[in-house]
């Protein structure tokens, strides 16, 4: 499962591929948490083993979607 977390003040948003077995409904419970406070930091540990720690008020938008499918291009 691939998470794009946009940040306040940076052009490039942040990807992470998770673990294909990676809680959806916990995964979007712990985001929704994290940016309701006003400090805060989640933790996210991608496929290769990686901790990757973003700082909750630096949070501008997430979008959580399915691993492999990239911007498509052209027809079809």
């Amino acid at each position: 499962m691939d998470v794009r977390i946009g940040i306040i003040d940076s052009p490039r948003d942040l990807e992470i591929e998770l673990s294909e077995d990676t809680d959806v409904d916990a995964l979007r419970k712990e985001i929704g948490e994290l940016l309701t406070r006003v400090d805060g930091v989640l933790w996210l540990t991608d496929r290769k083993g990686n901790h990757i720690a973003v700082a909750g008020p630096k949070v501008s938008y997430v979008a959580i979607g399915a691993a492999g499918v990239k911007d498509r291009i052209g027809f079809g």
